[in-house]
Order: C-alpha cells, then sequence, then structure tokens
C-alpha cells in the first residue's frame, strides 16, 4: 500500500520486523512539484518498540495480513483493559502501552471496536471512528460571546482534553473523532 493510504491503527511490515502506527504526521512542501512527506509514530508488534519512519507518499509499504474480531470493552483488569469477543465471548486482554492514546476513548460497554490478532495473540485495537465522551468539566459560556466561535478545553469522563465550542456546558455528552481527536458535535439529547 502507498504511504498516503496508511491509517492509524494500520499494521504494517518493515526491515522484517511487524509495527502497529500509532501515529500519522503529514507535512507538505512549500515549492511547486513537491511530494507531501509521511511522517509514522510505530511500535513493533510484540514488543512496543518505537520507530520513527518518514517516507514520501508514493514510497509502499507492506499490509500485513492478521485477524480482524469485533469486540466491545468489558472491564479493567488492573491497569489493563479488557475485550469480549462479540460471537465466541473470548477474553482479549490489551495493555495500556499497547492501546497508546487509544485508551483515552475507551469507555464502558463501548461497542464497534476490532481486536487485532496475529498469532492467537491481541496486538492492537481499532476504534470506531466516532465515540461519545461526556464533559465533566470546562469554563462557562461568556455571555455575548456568541458572534465569535472561540473554542475552549473540555476534559472528558475519560481524562483527555480537548478543544470544543463555547456553547458545550459541563455534563453534556459530544461526539469526539477517535482519528483526529477533534470535537465532533453534540449528542443530541432524545425527550418524549
Amino acid at each position: 500500500m502507498k504511504a498516503y493510504d496508511v491509517k492509524k491503527g494500520t499494521v504494517v511490515e518493515h526491515n522484517k520486523m511487524v509495527y502497529q502506527i500509532r501515529d500519522i504526521e503529514r507535512s507538505s512542501p512549500q515549492g511547486r512539484g513537491g511530494n507531501m512527506t509521511f511522517r509514522f509514530i510505530m511500535y513493533s508488534v510484540p514488543g512496543g518498540q518505537k520507530l520513527d519512519l518518514s517516507l514520501k507518499s508514493e514510497d509502499e509499504l507492506t499490509e500485513v495480513d492478521l485477524l480482524r474480531r469485533e469486540a466491545s470493552f468489558s472491564y479493567m483488569d488492573g491497569e489493563d483493559f479488557v475485550f469480549l469477543d462479540k460471537e465466541d465471548y473470548t477474553p482479549y486482554t490489551l495493555s495500556p502501552a499497547t492501546l497508546g492514546d487509544a485508551k483515552g476513548y475507551i469507555t464502558e460497554g463501548l461497542e464497534d471496536c476490532y481486536i487485532q490478532i496475529i498469532d492467537e495473540q491481541a496486538i492492537g485495537l481499532q476504534l470506531p471512528a466516532n465515540v461519545v465522551l461526556e464533559v465533566i468539566e470546562t469554563p462557562p459560556e461568556l455571555k455575548g460571546g456568541t458572534a465569535t466561535k472561540r473554542p475552549k478545553p473540555a476534559t472528558l469522563n475519560t481524562g483527555i482534553e480537548i478543544m470544543v465550542p463555547e456553547y458545550i456546558a459541563t455534563g453534556e455528552k459530544i461526539y469526539v473523532s477517535t482519528l483526529t481527536g477533534e470535537f465532533g458535535g453534540r449528542v443530541e439529547t432524545k425527550t418524549f
């Protein structure tokens, strides 16, 4: 696969080792006809050794064949996160180091996750594109400030902090993109 097709969570082979992509930074050259450069932050699987790799957009990476099992988050076992397979209820345990930034999006009962498995060992987690999180702390909205679109910091129930629009208040549930970590909208509550 081309470097521009790689997404967070993809498992690739590089120098005869298997790595999971944890973060991607894109940089565009300023001149004409330049080629976009991608910087991949990836961790070896298993082992968790970090590697920074820079590639041009047309460079190739080999995607590793791995088994993906749909699962939901079940419970914490000490520091570890335990997910249950949706079909046969097999428990898969992932450490905080294996999850990386993904642990900031995991809430009780989280569904539509995929456990990535190589040689019957859980090596990673693919999250849904958006998750619902609750704002537990954010400054109040400034009255009369509705004409400007100023973001403000908000701490969410998993402990991560993101920027949200001024109209979001403490206690509200919001959508958060697991790919970018950005605010994705307010969760509408239905009243009957």
